[in-house]
């Protein structure tokens, strides 16, 4: 991984960004995306997809990037915004986010997937990019346990969703609950179409939803 970043180095190019987002499946909650530079020498042994590693090793993994990248950023954007720009759309605002989050401003950026968002810094799309690059999968570690952190922060809120456990996913037992208590505030509507008719997913029932404290 490291060796697929090296070769974008060059003397125009010092300072290589890598980015990537967490969060555009789920039925609830915001995308999240991460960027972090990290200086071409660093190596941390374990970074990889976070797809691939276990939510321990993520966490493991997390502090051992924030401490060691030279500039890491992390953005939010919420289920409202997703509801009326589109997940897509949600997504590369995050990533834009991001970048323009960073406290040193990177001669490149690359970012996890076929397309990039708006940037009048070059950015270039790396399909598969977070079991690639070493910046973009550390990316990905970043978004990740910053969105799961997130949810299990809602759930204290929202416990009957059980967002510790799915993080917002659409499993089974996270549509049957919507199904039967209906969706919470933080629900991304234009995701409960299959669940519910536009009419019923705009129908909060608080009577049903017991909040937990905050």
């Amino acid at each position: 991984m490291k060796a697929f970043d090296k070769k974008y180095f060059s003397k125009d190019i010092k300072y290589i960004a890598g980015v990537d987002e967490a969060g555009r499946g789920p039925l609830a909650g915001p995308v999240v995306a991460a960027a972090v530079i990290f200086n071409k020498r660093t190596n941390i042994k374990g970074v990889n997809d976070s797809k691939q590693l276990s939510e321990k090793q993520r966490e493991v993994l997390y502090s051992k990037i924030i401490s060691s990248a030279l500039a890491y950023s992390v953005s939010t954007v919420e289920h409202e915004v997703i509801d009326e720009i589109n997940i897509l759309n949600a997504s590369m605002l995050a990533m834009k986010q991001a970048v323009q989050g960073l406290n040193i401003k990177p001669d490149l950026v690359l970012v996890d997937g076929n397309r990039t968002f708006e940037s009048e810094i070059p950015a270039i799309p790396i399909i598969k990019g977070d079991a690639k690059s070493f910046s973009i999968a550390a990316a990905s570690i970043l978004a990740k346990v910053t969105r799961d952190r997130l949810m299990k922060n809602l759930a204290i809120k929202y416990p009957i969703y059980l967002w510790g456990q799915n993080k917002g996913y659409p499993t089974k037992q996270h549509r049957e609950i919507i199904k039967m208590v209906g969706p919470s505030p933080l629900h991304r509507k234009s995701f409960l179409k299959n669940i519910f008719s536009e009419k019923q997913t705009l129908e909060f029932n608080t009577d049903l939803i017991k909040e937990g404290p905050l």
